[in-house]
């Protein structure tokens, strides 16, 4: 499974974040070894998601999402 390294700032402050690629568009959030949680994107509506066992508040989560979107598009 593909793994990545994305960083979210949150407060004016850099969060750097592990990310998973679980495969249908599922993604496992790292920091460090620990899992904090997993977010699915919704391939036809980038605005949407879903997350589940995760100890992030929404803006958050939501920058999380919009990197790993960003990173998905660079990919190609």
């Amino acid at each position: 499974m593909e793994q990545f390294r994305i960083e979210v700032a949150d407060n004016g402050r850099g969060h750097f974040y592990n990310i998973k690629s679980l495969g249908n568009s599922r993604y496992q959030i790292y920091v460090e070894e620990d899992t904090i949680g997993t977010i699915q994107l919704d391939e036809k509506d980038h605005a949407h998601c879903e997350s589940q066992g995760c100890e992030l508040d929404m803006p958050l989560l939501n920058s999380i999402r919009d990197a790993i979107h960003a990173h998905e598009q660079a990919k190609g």
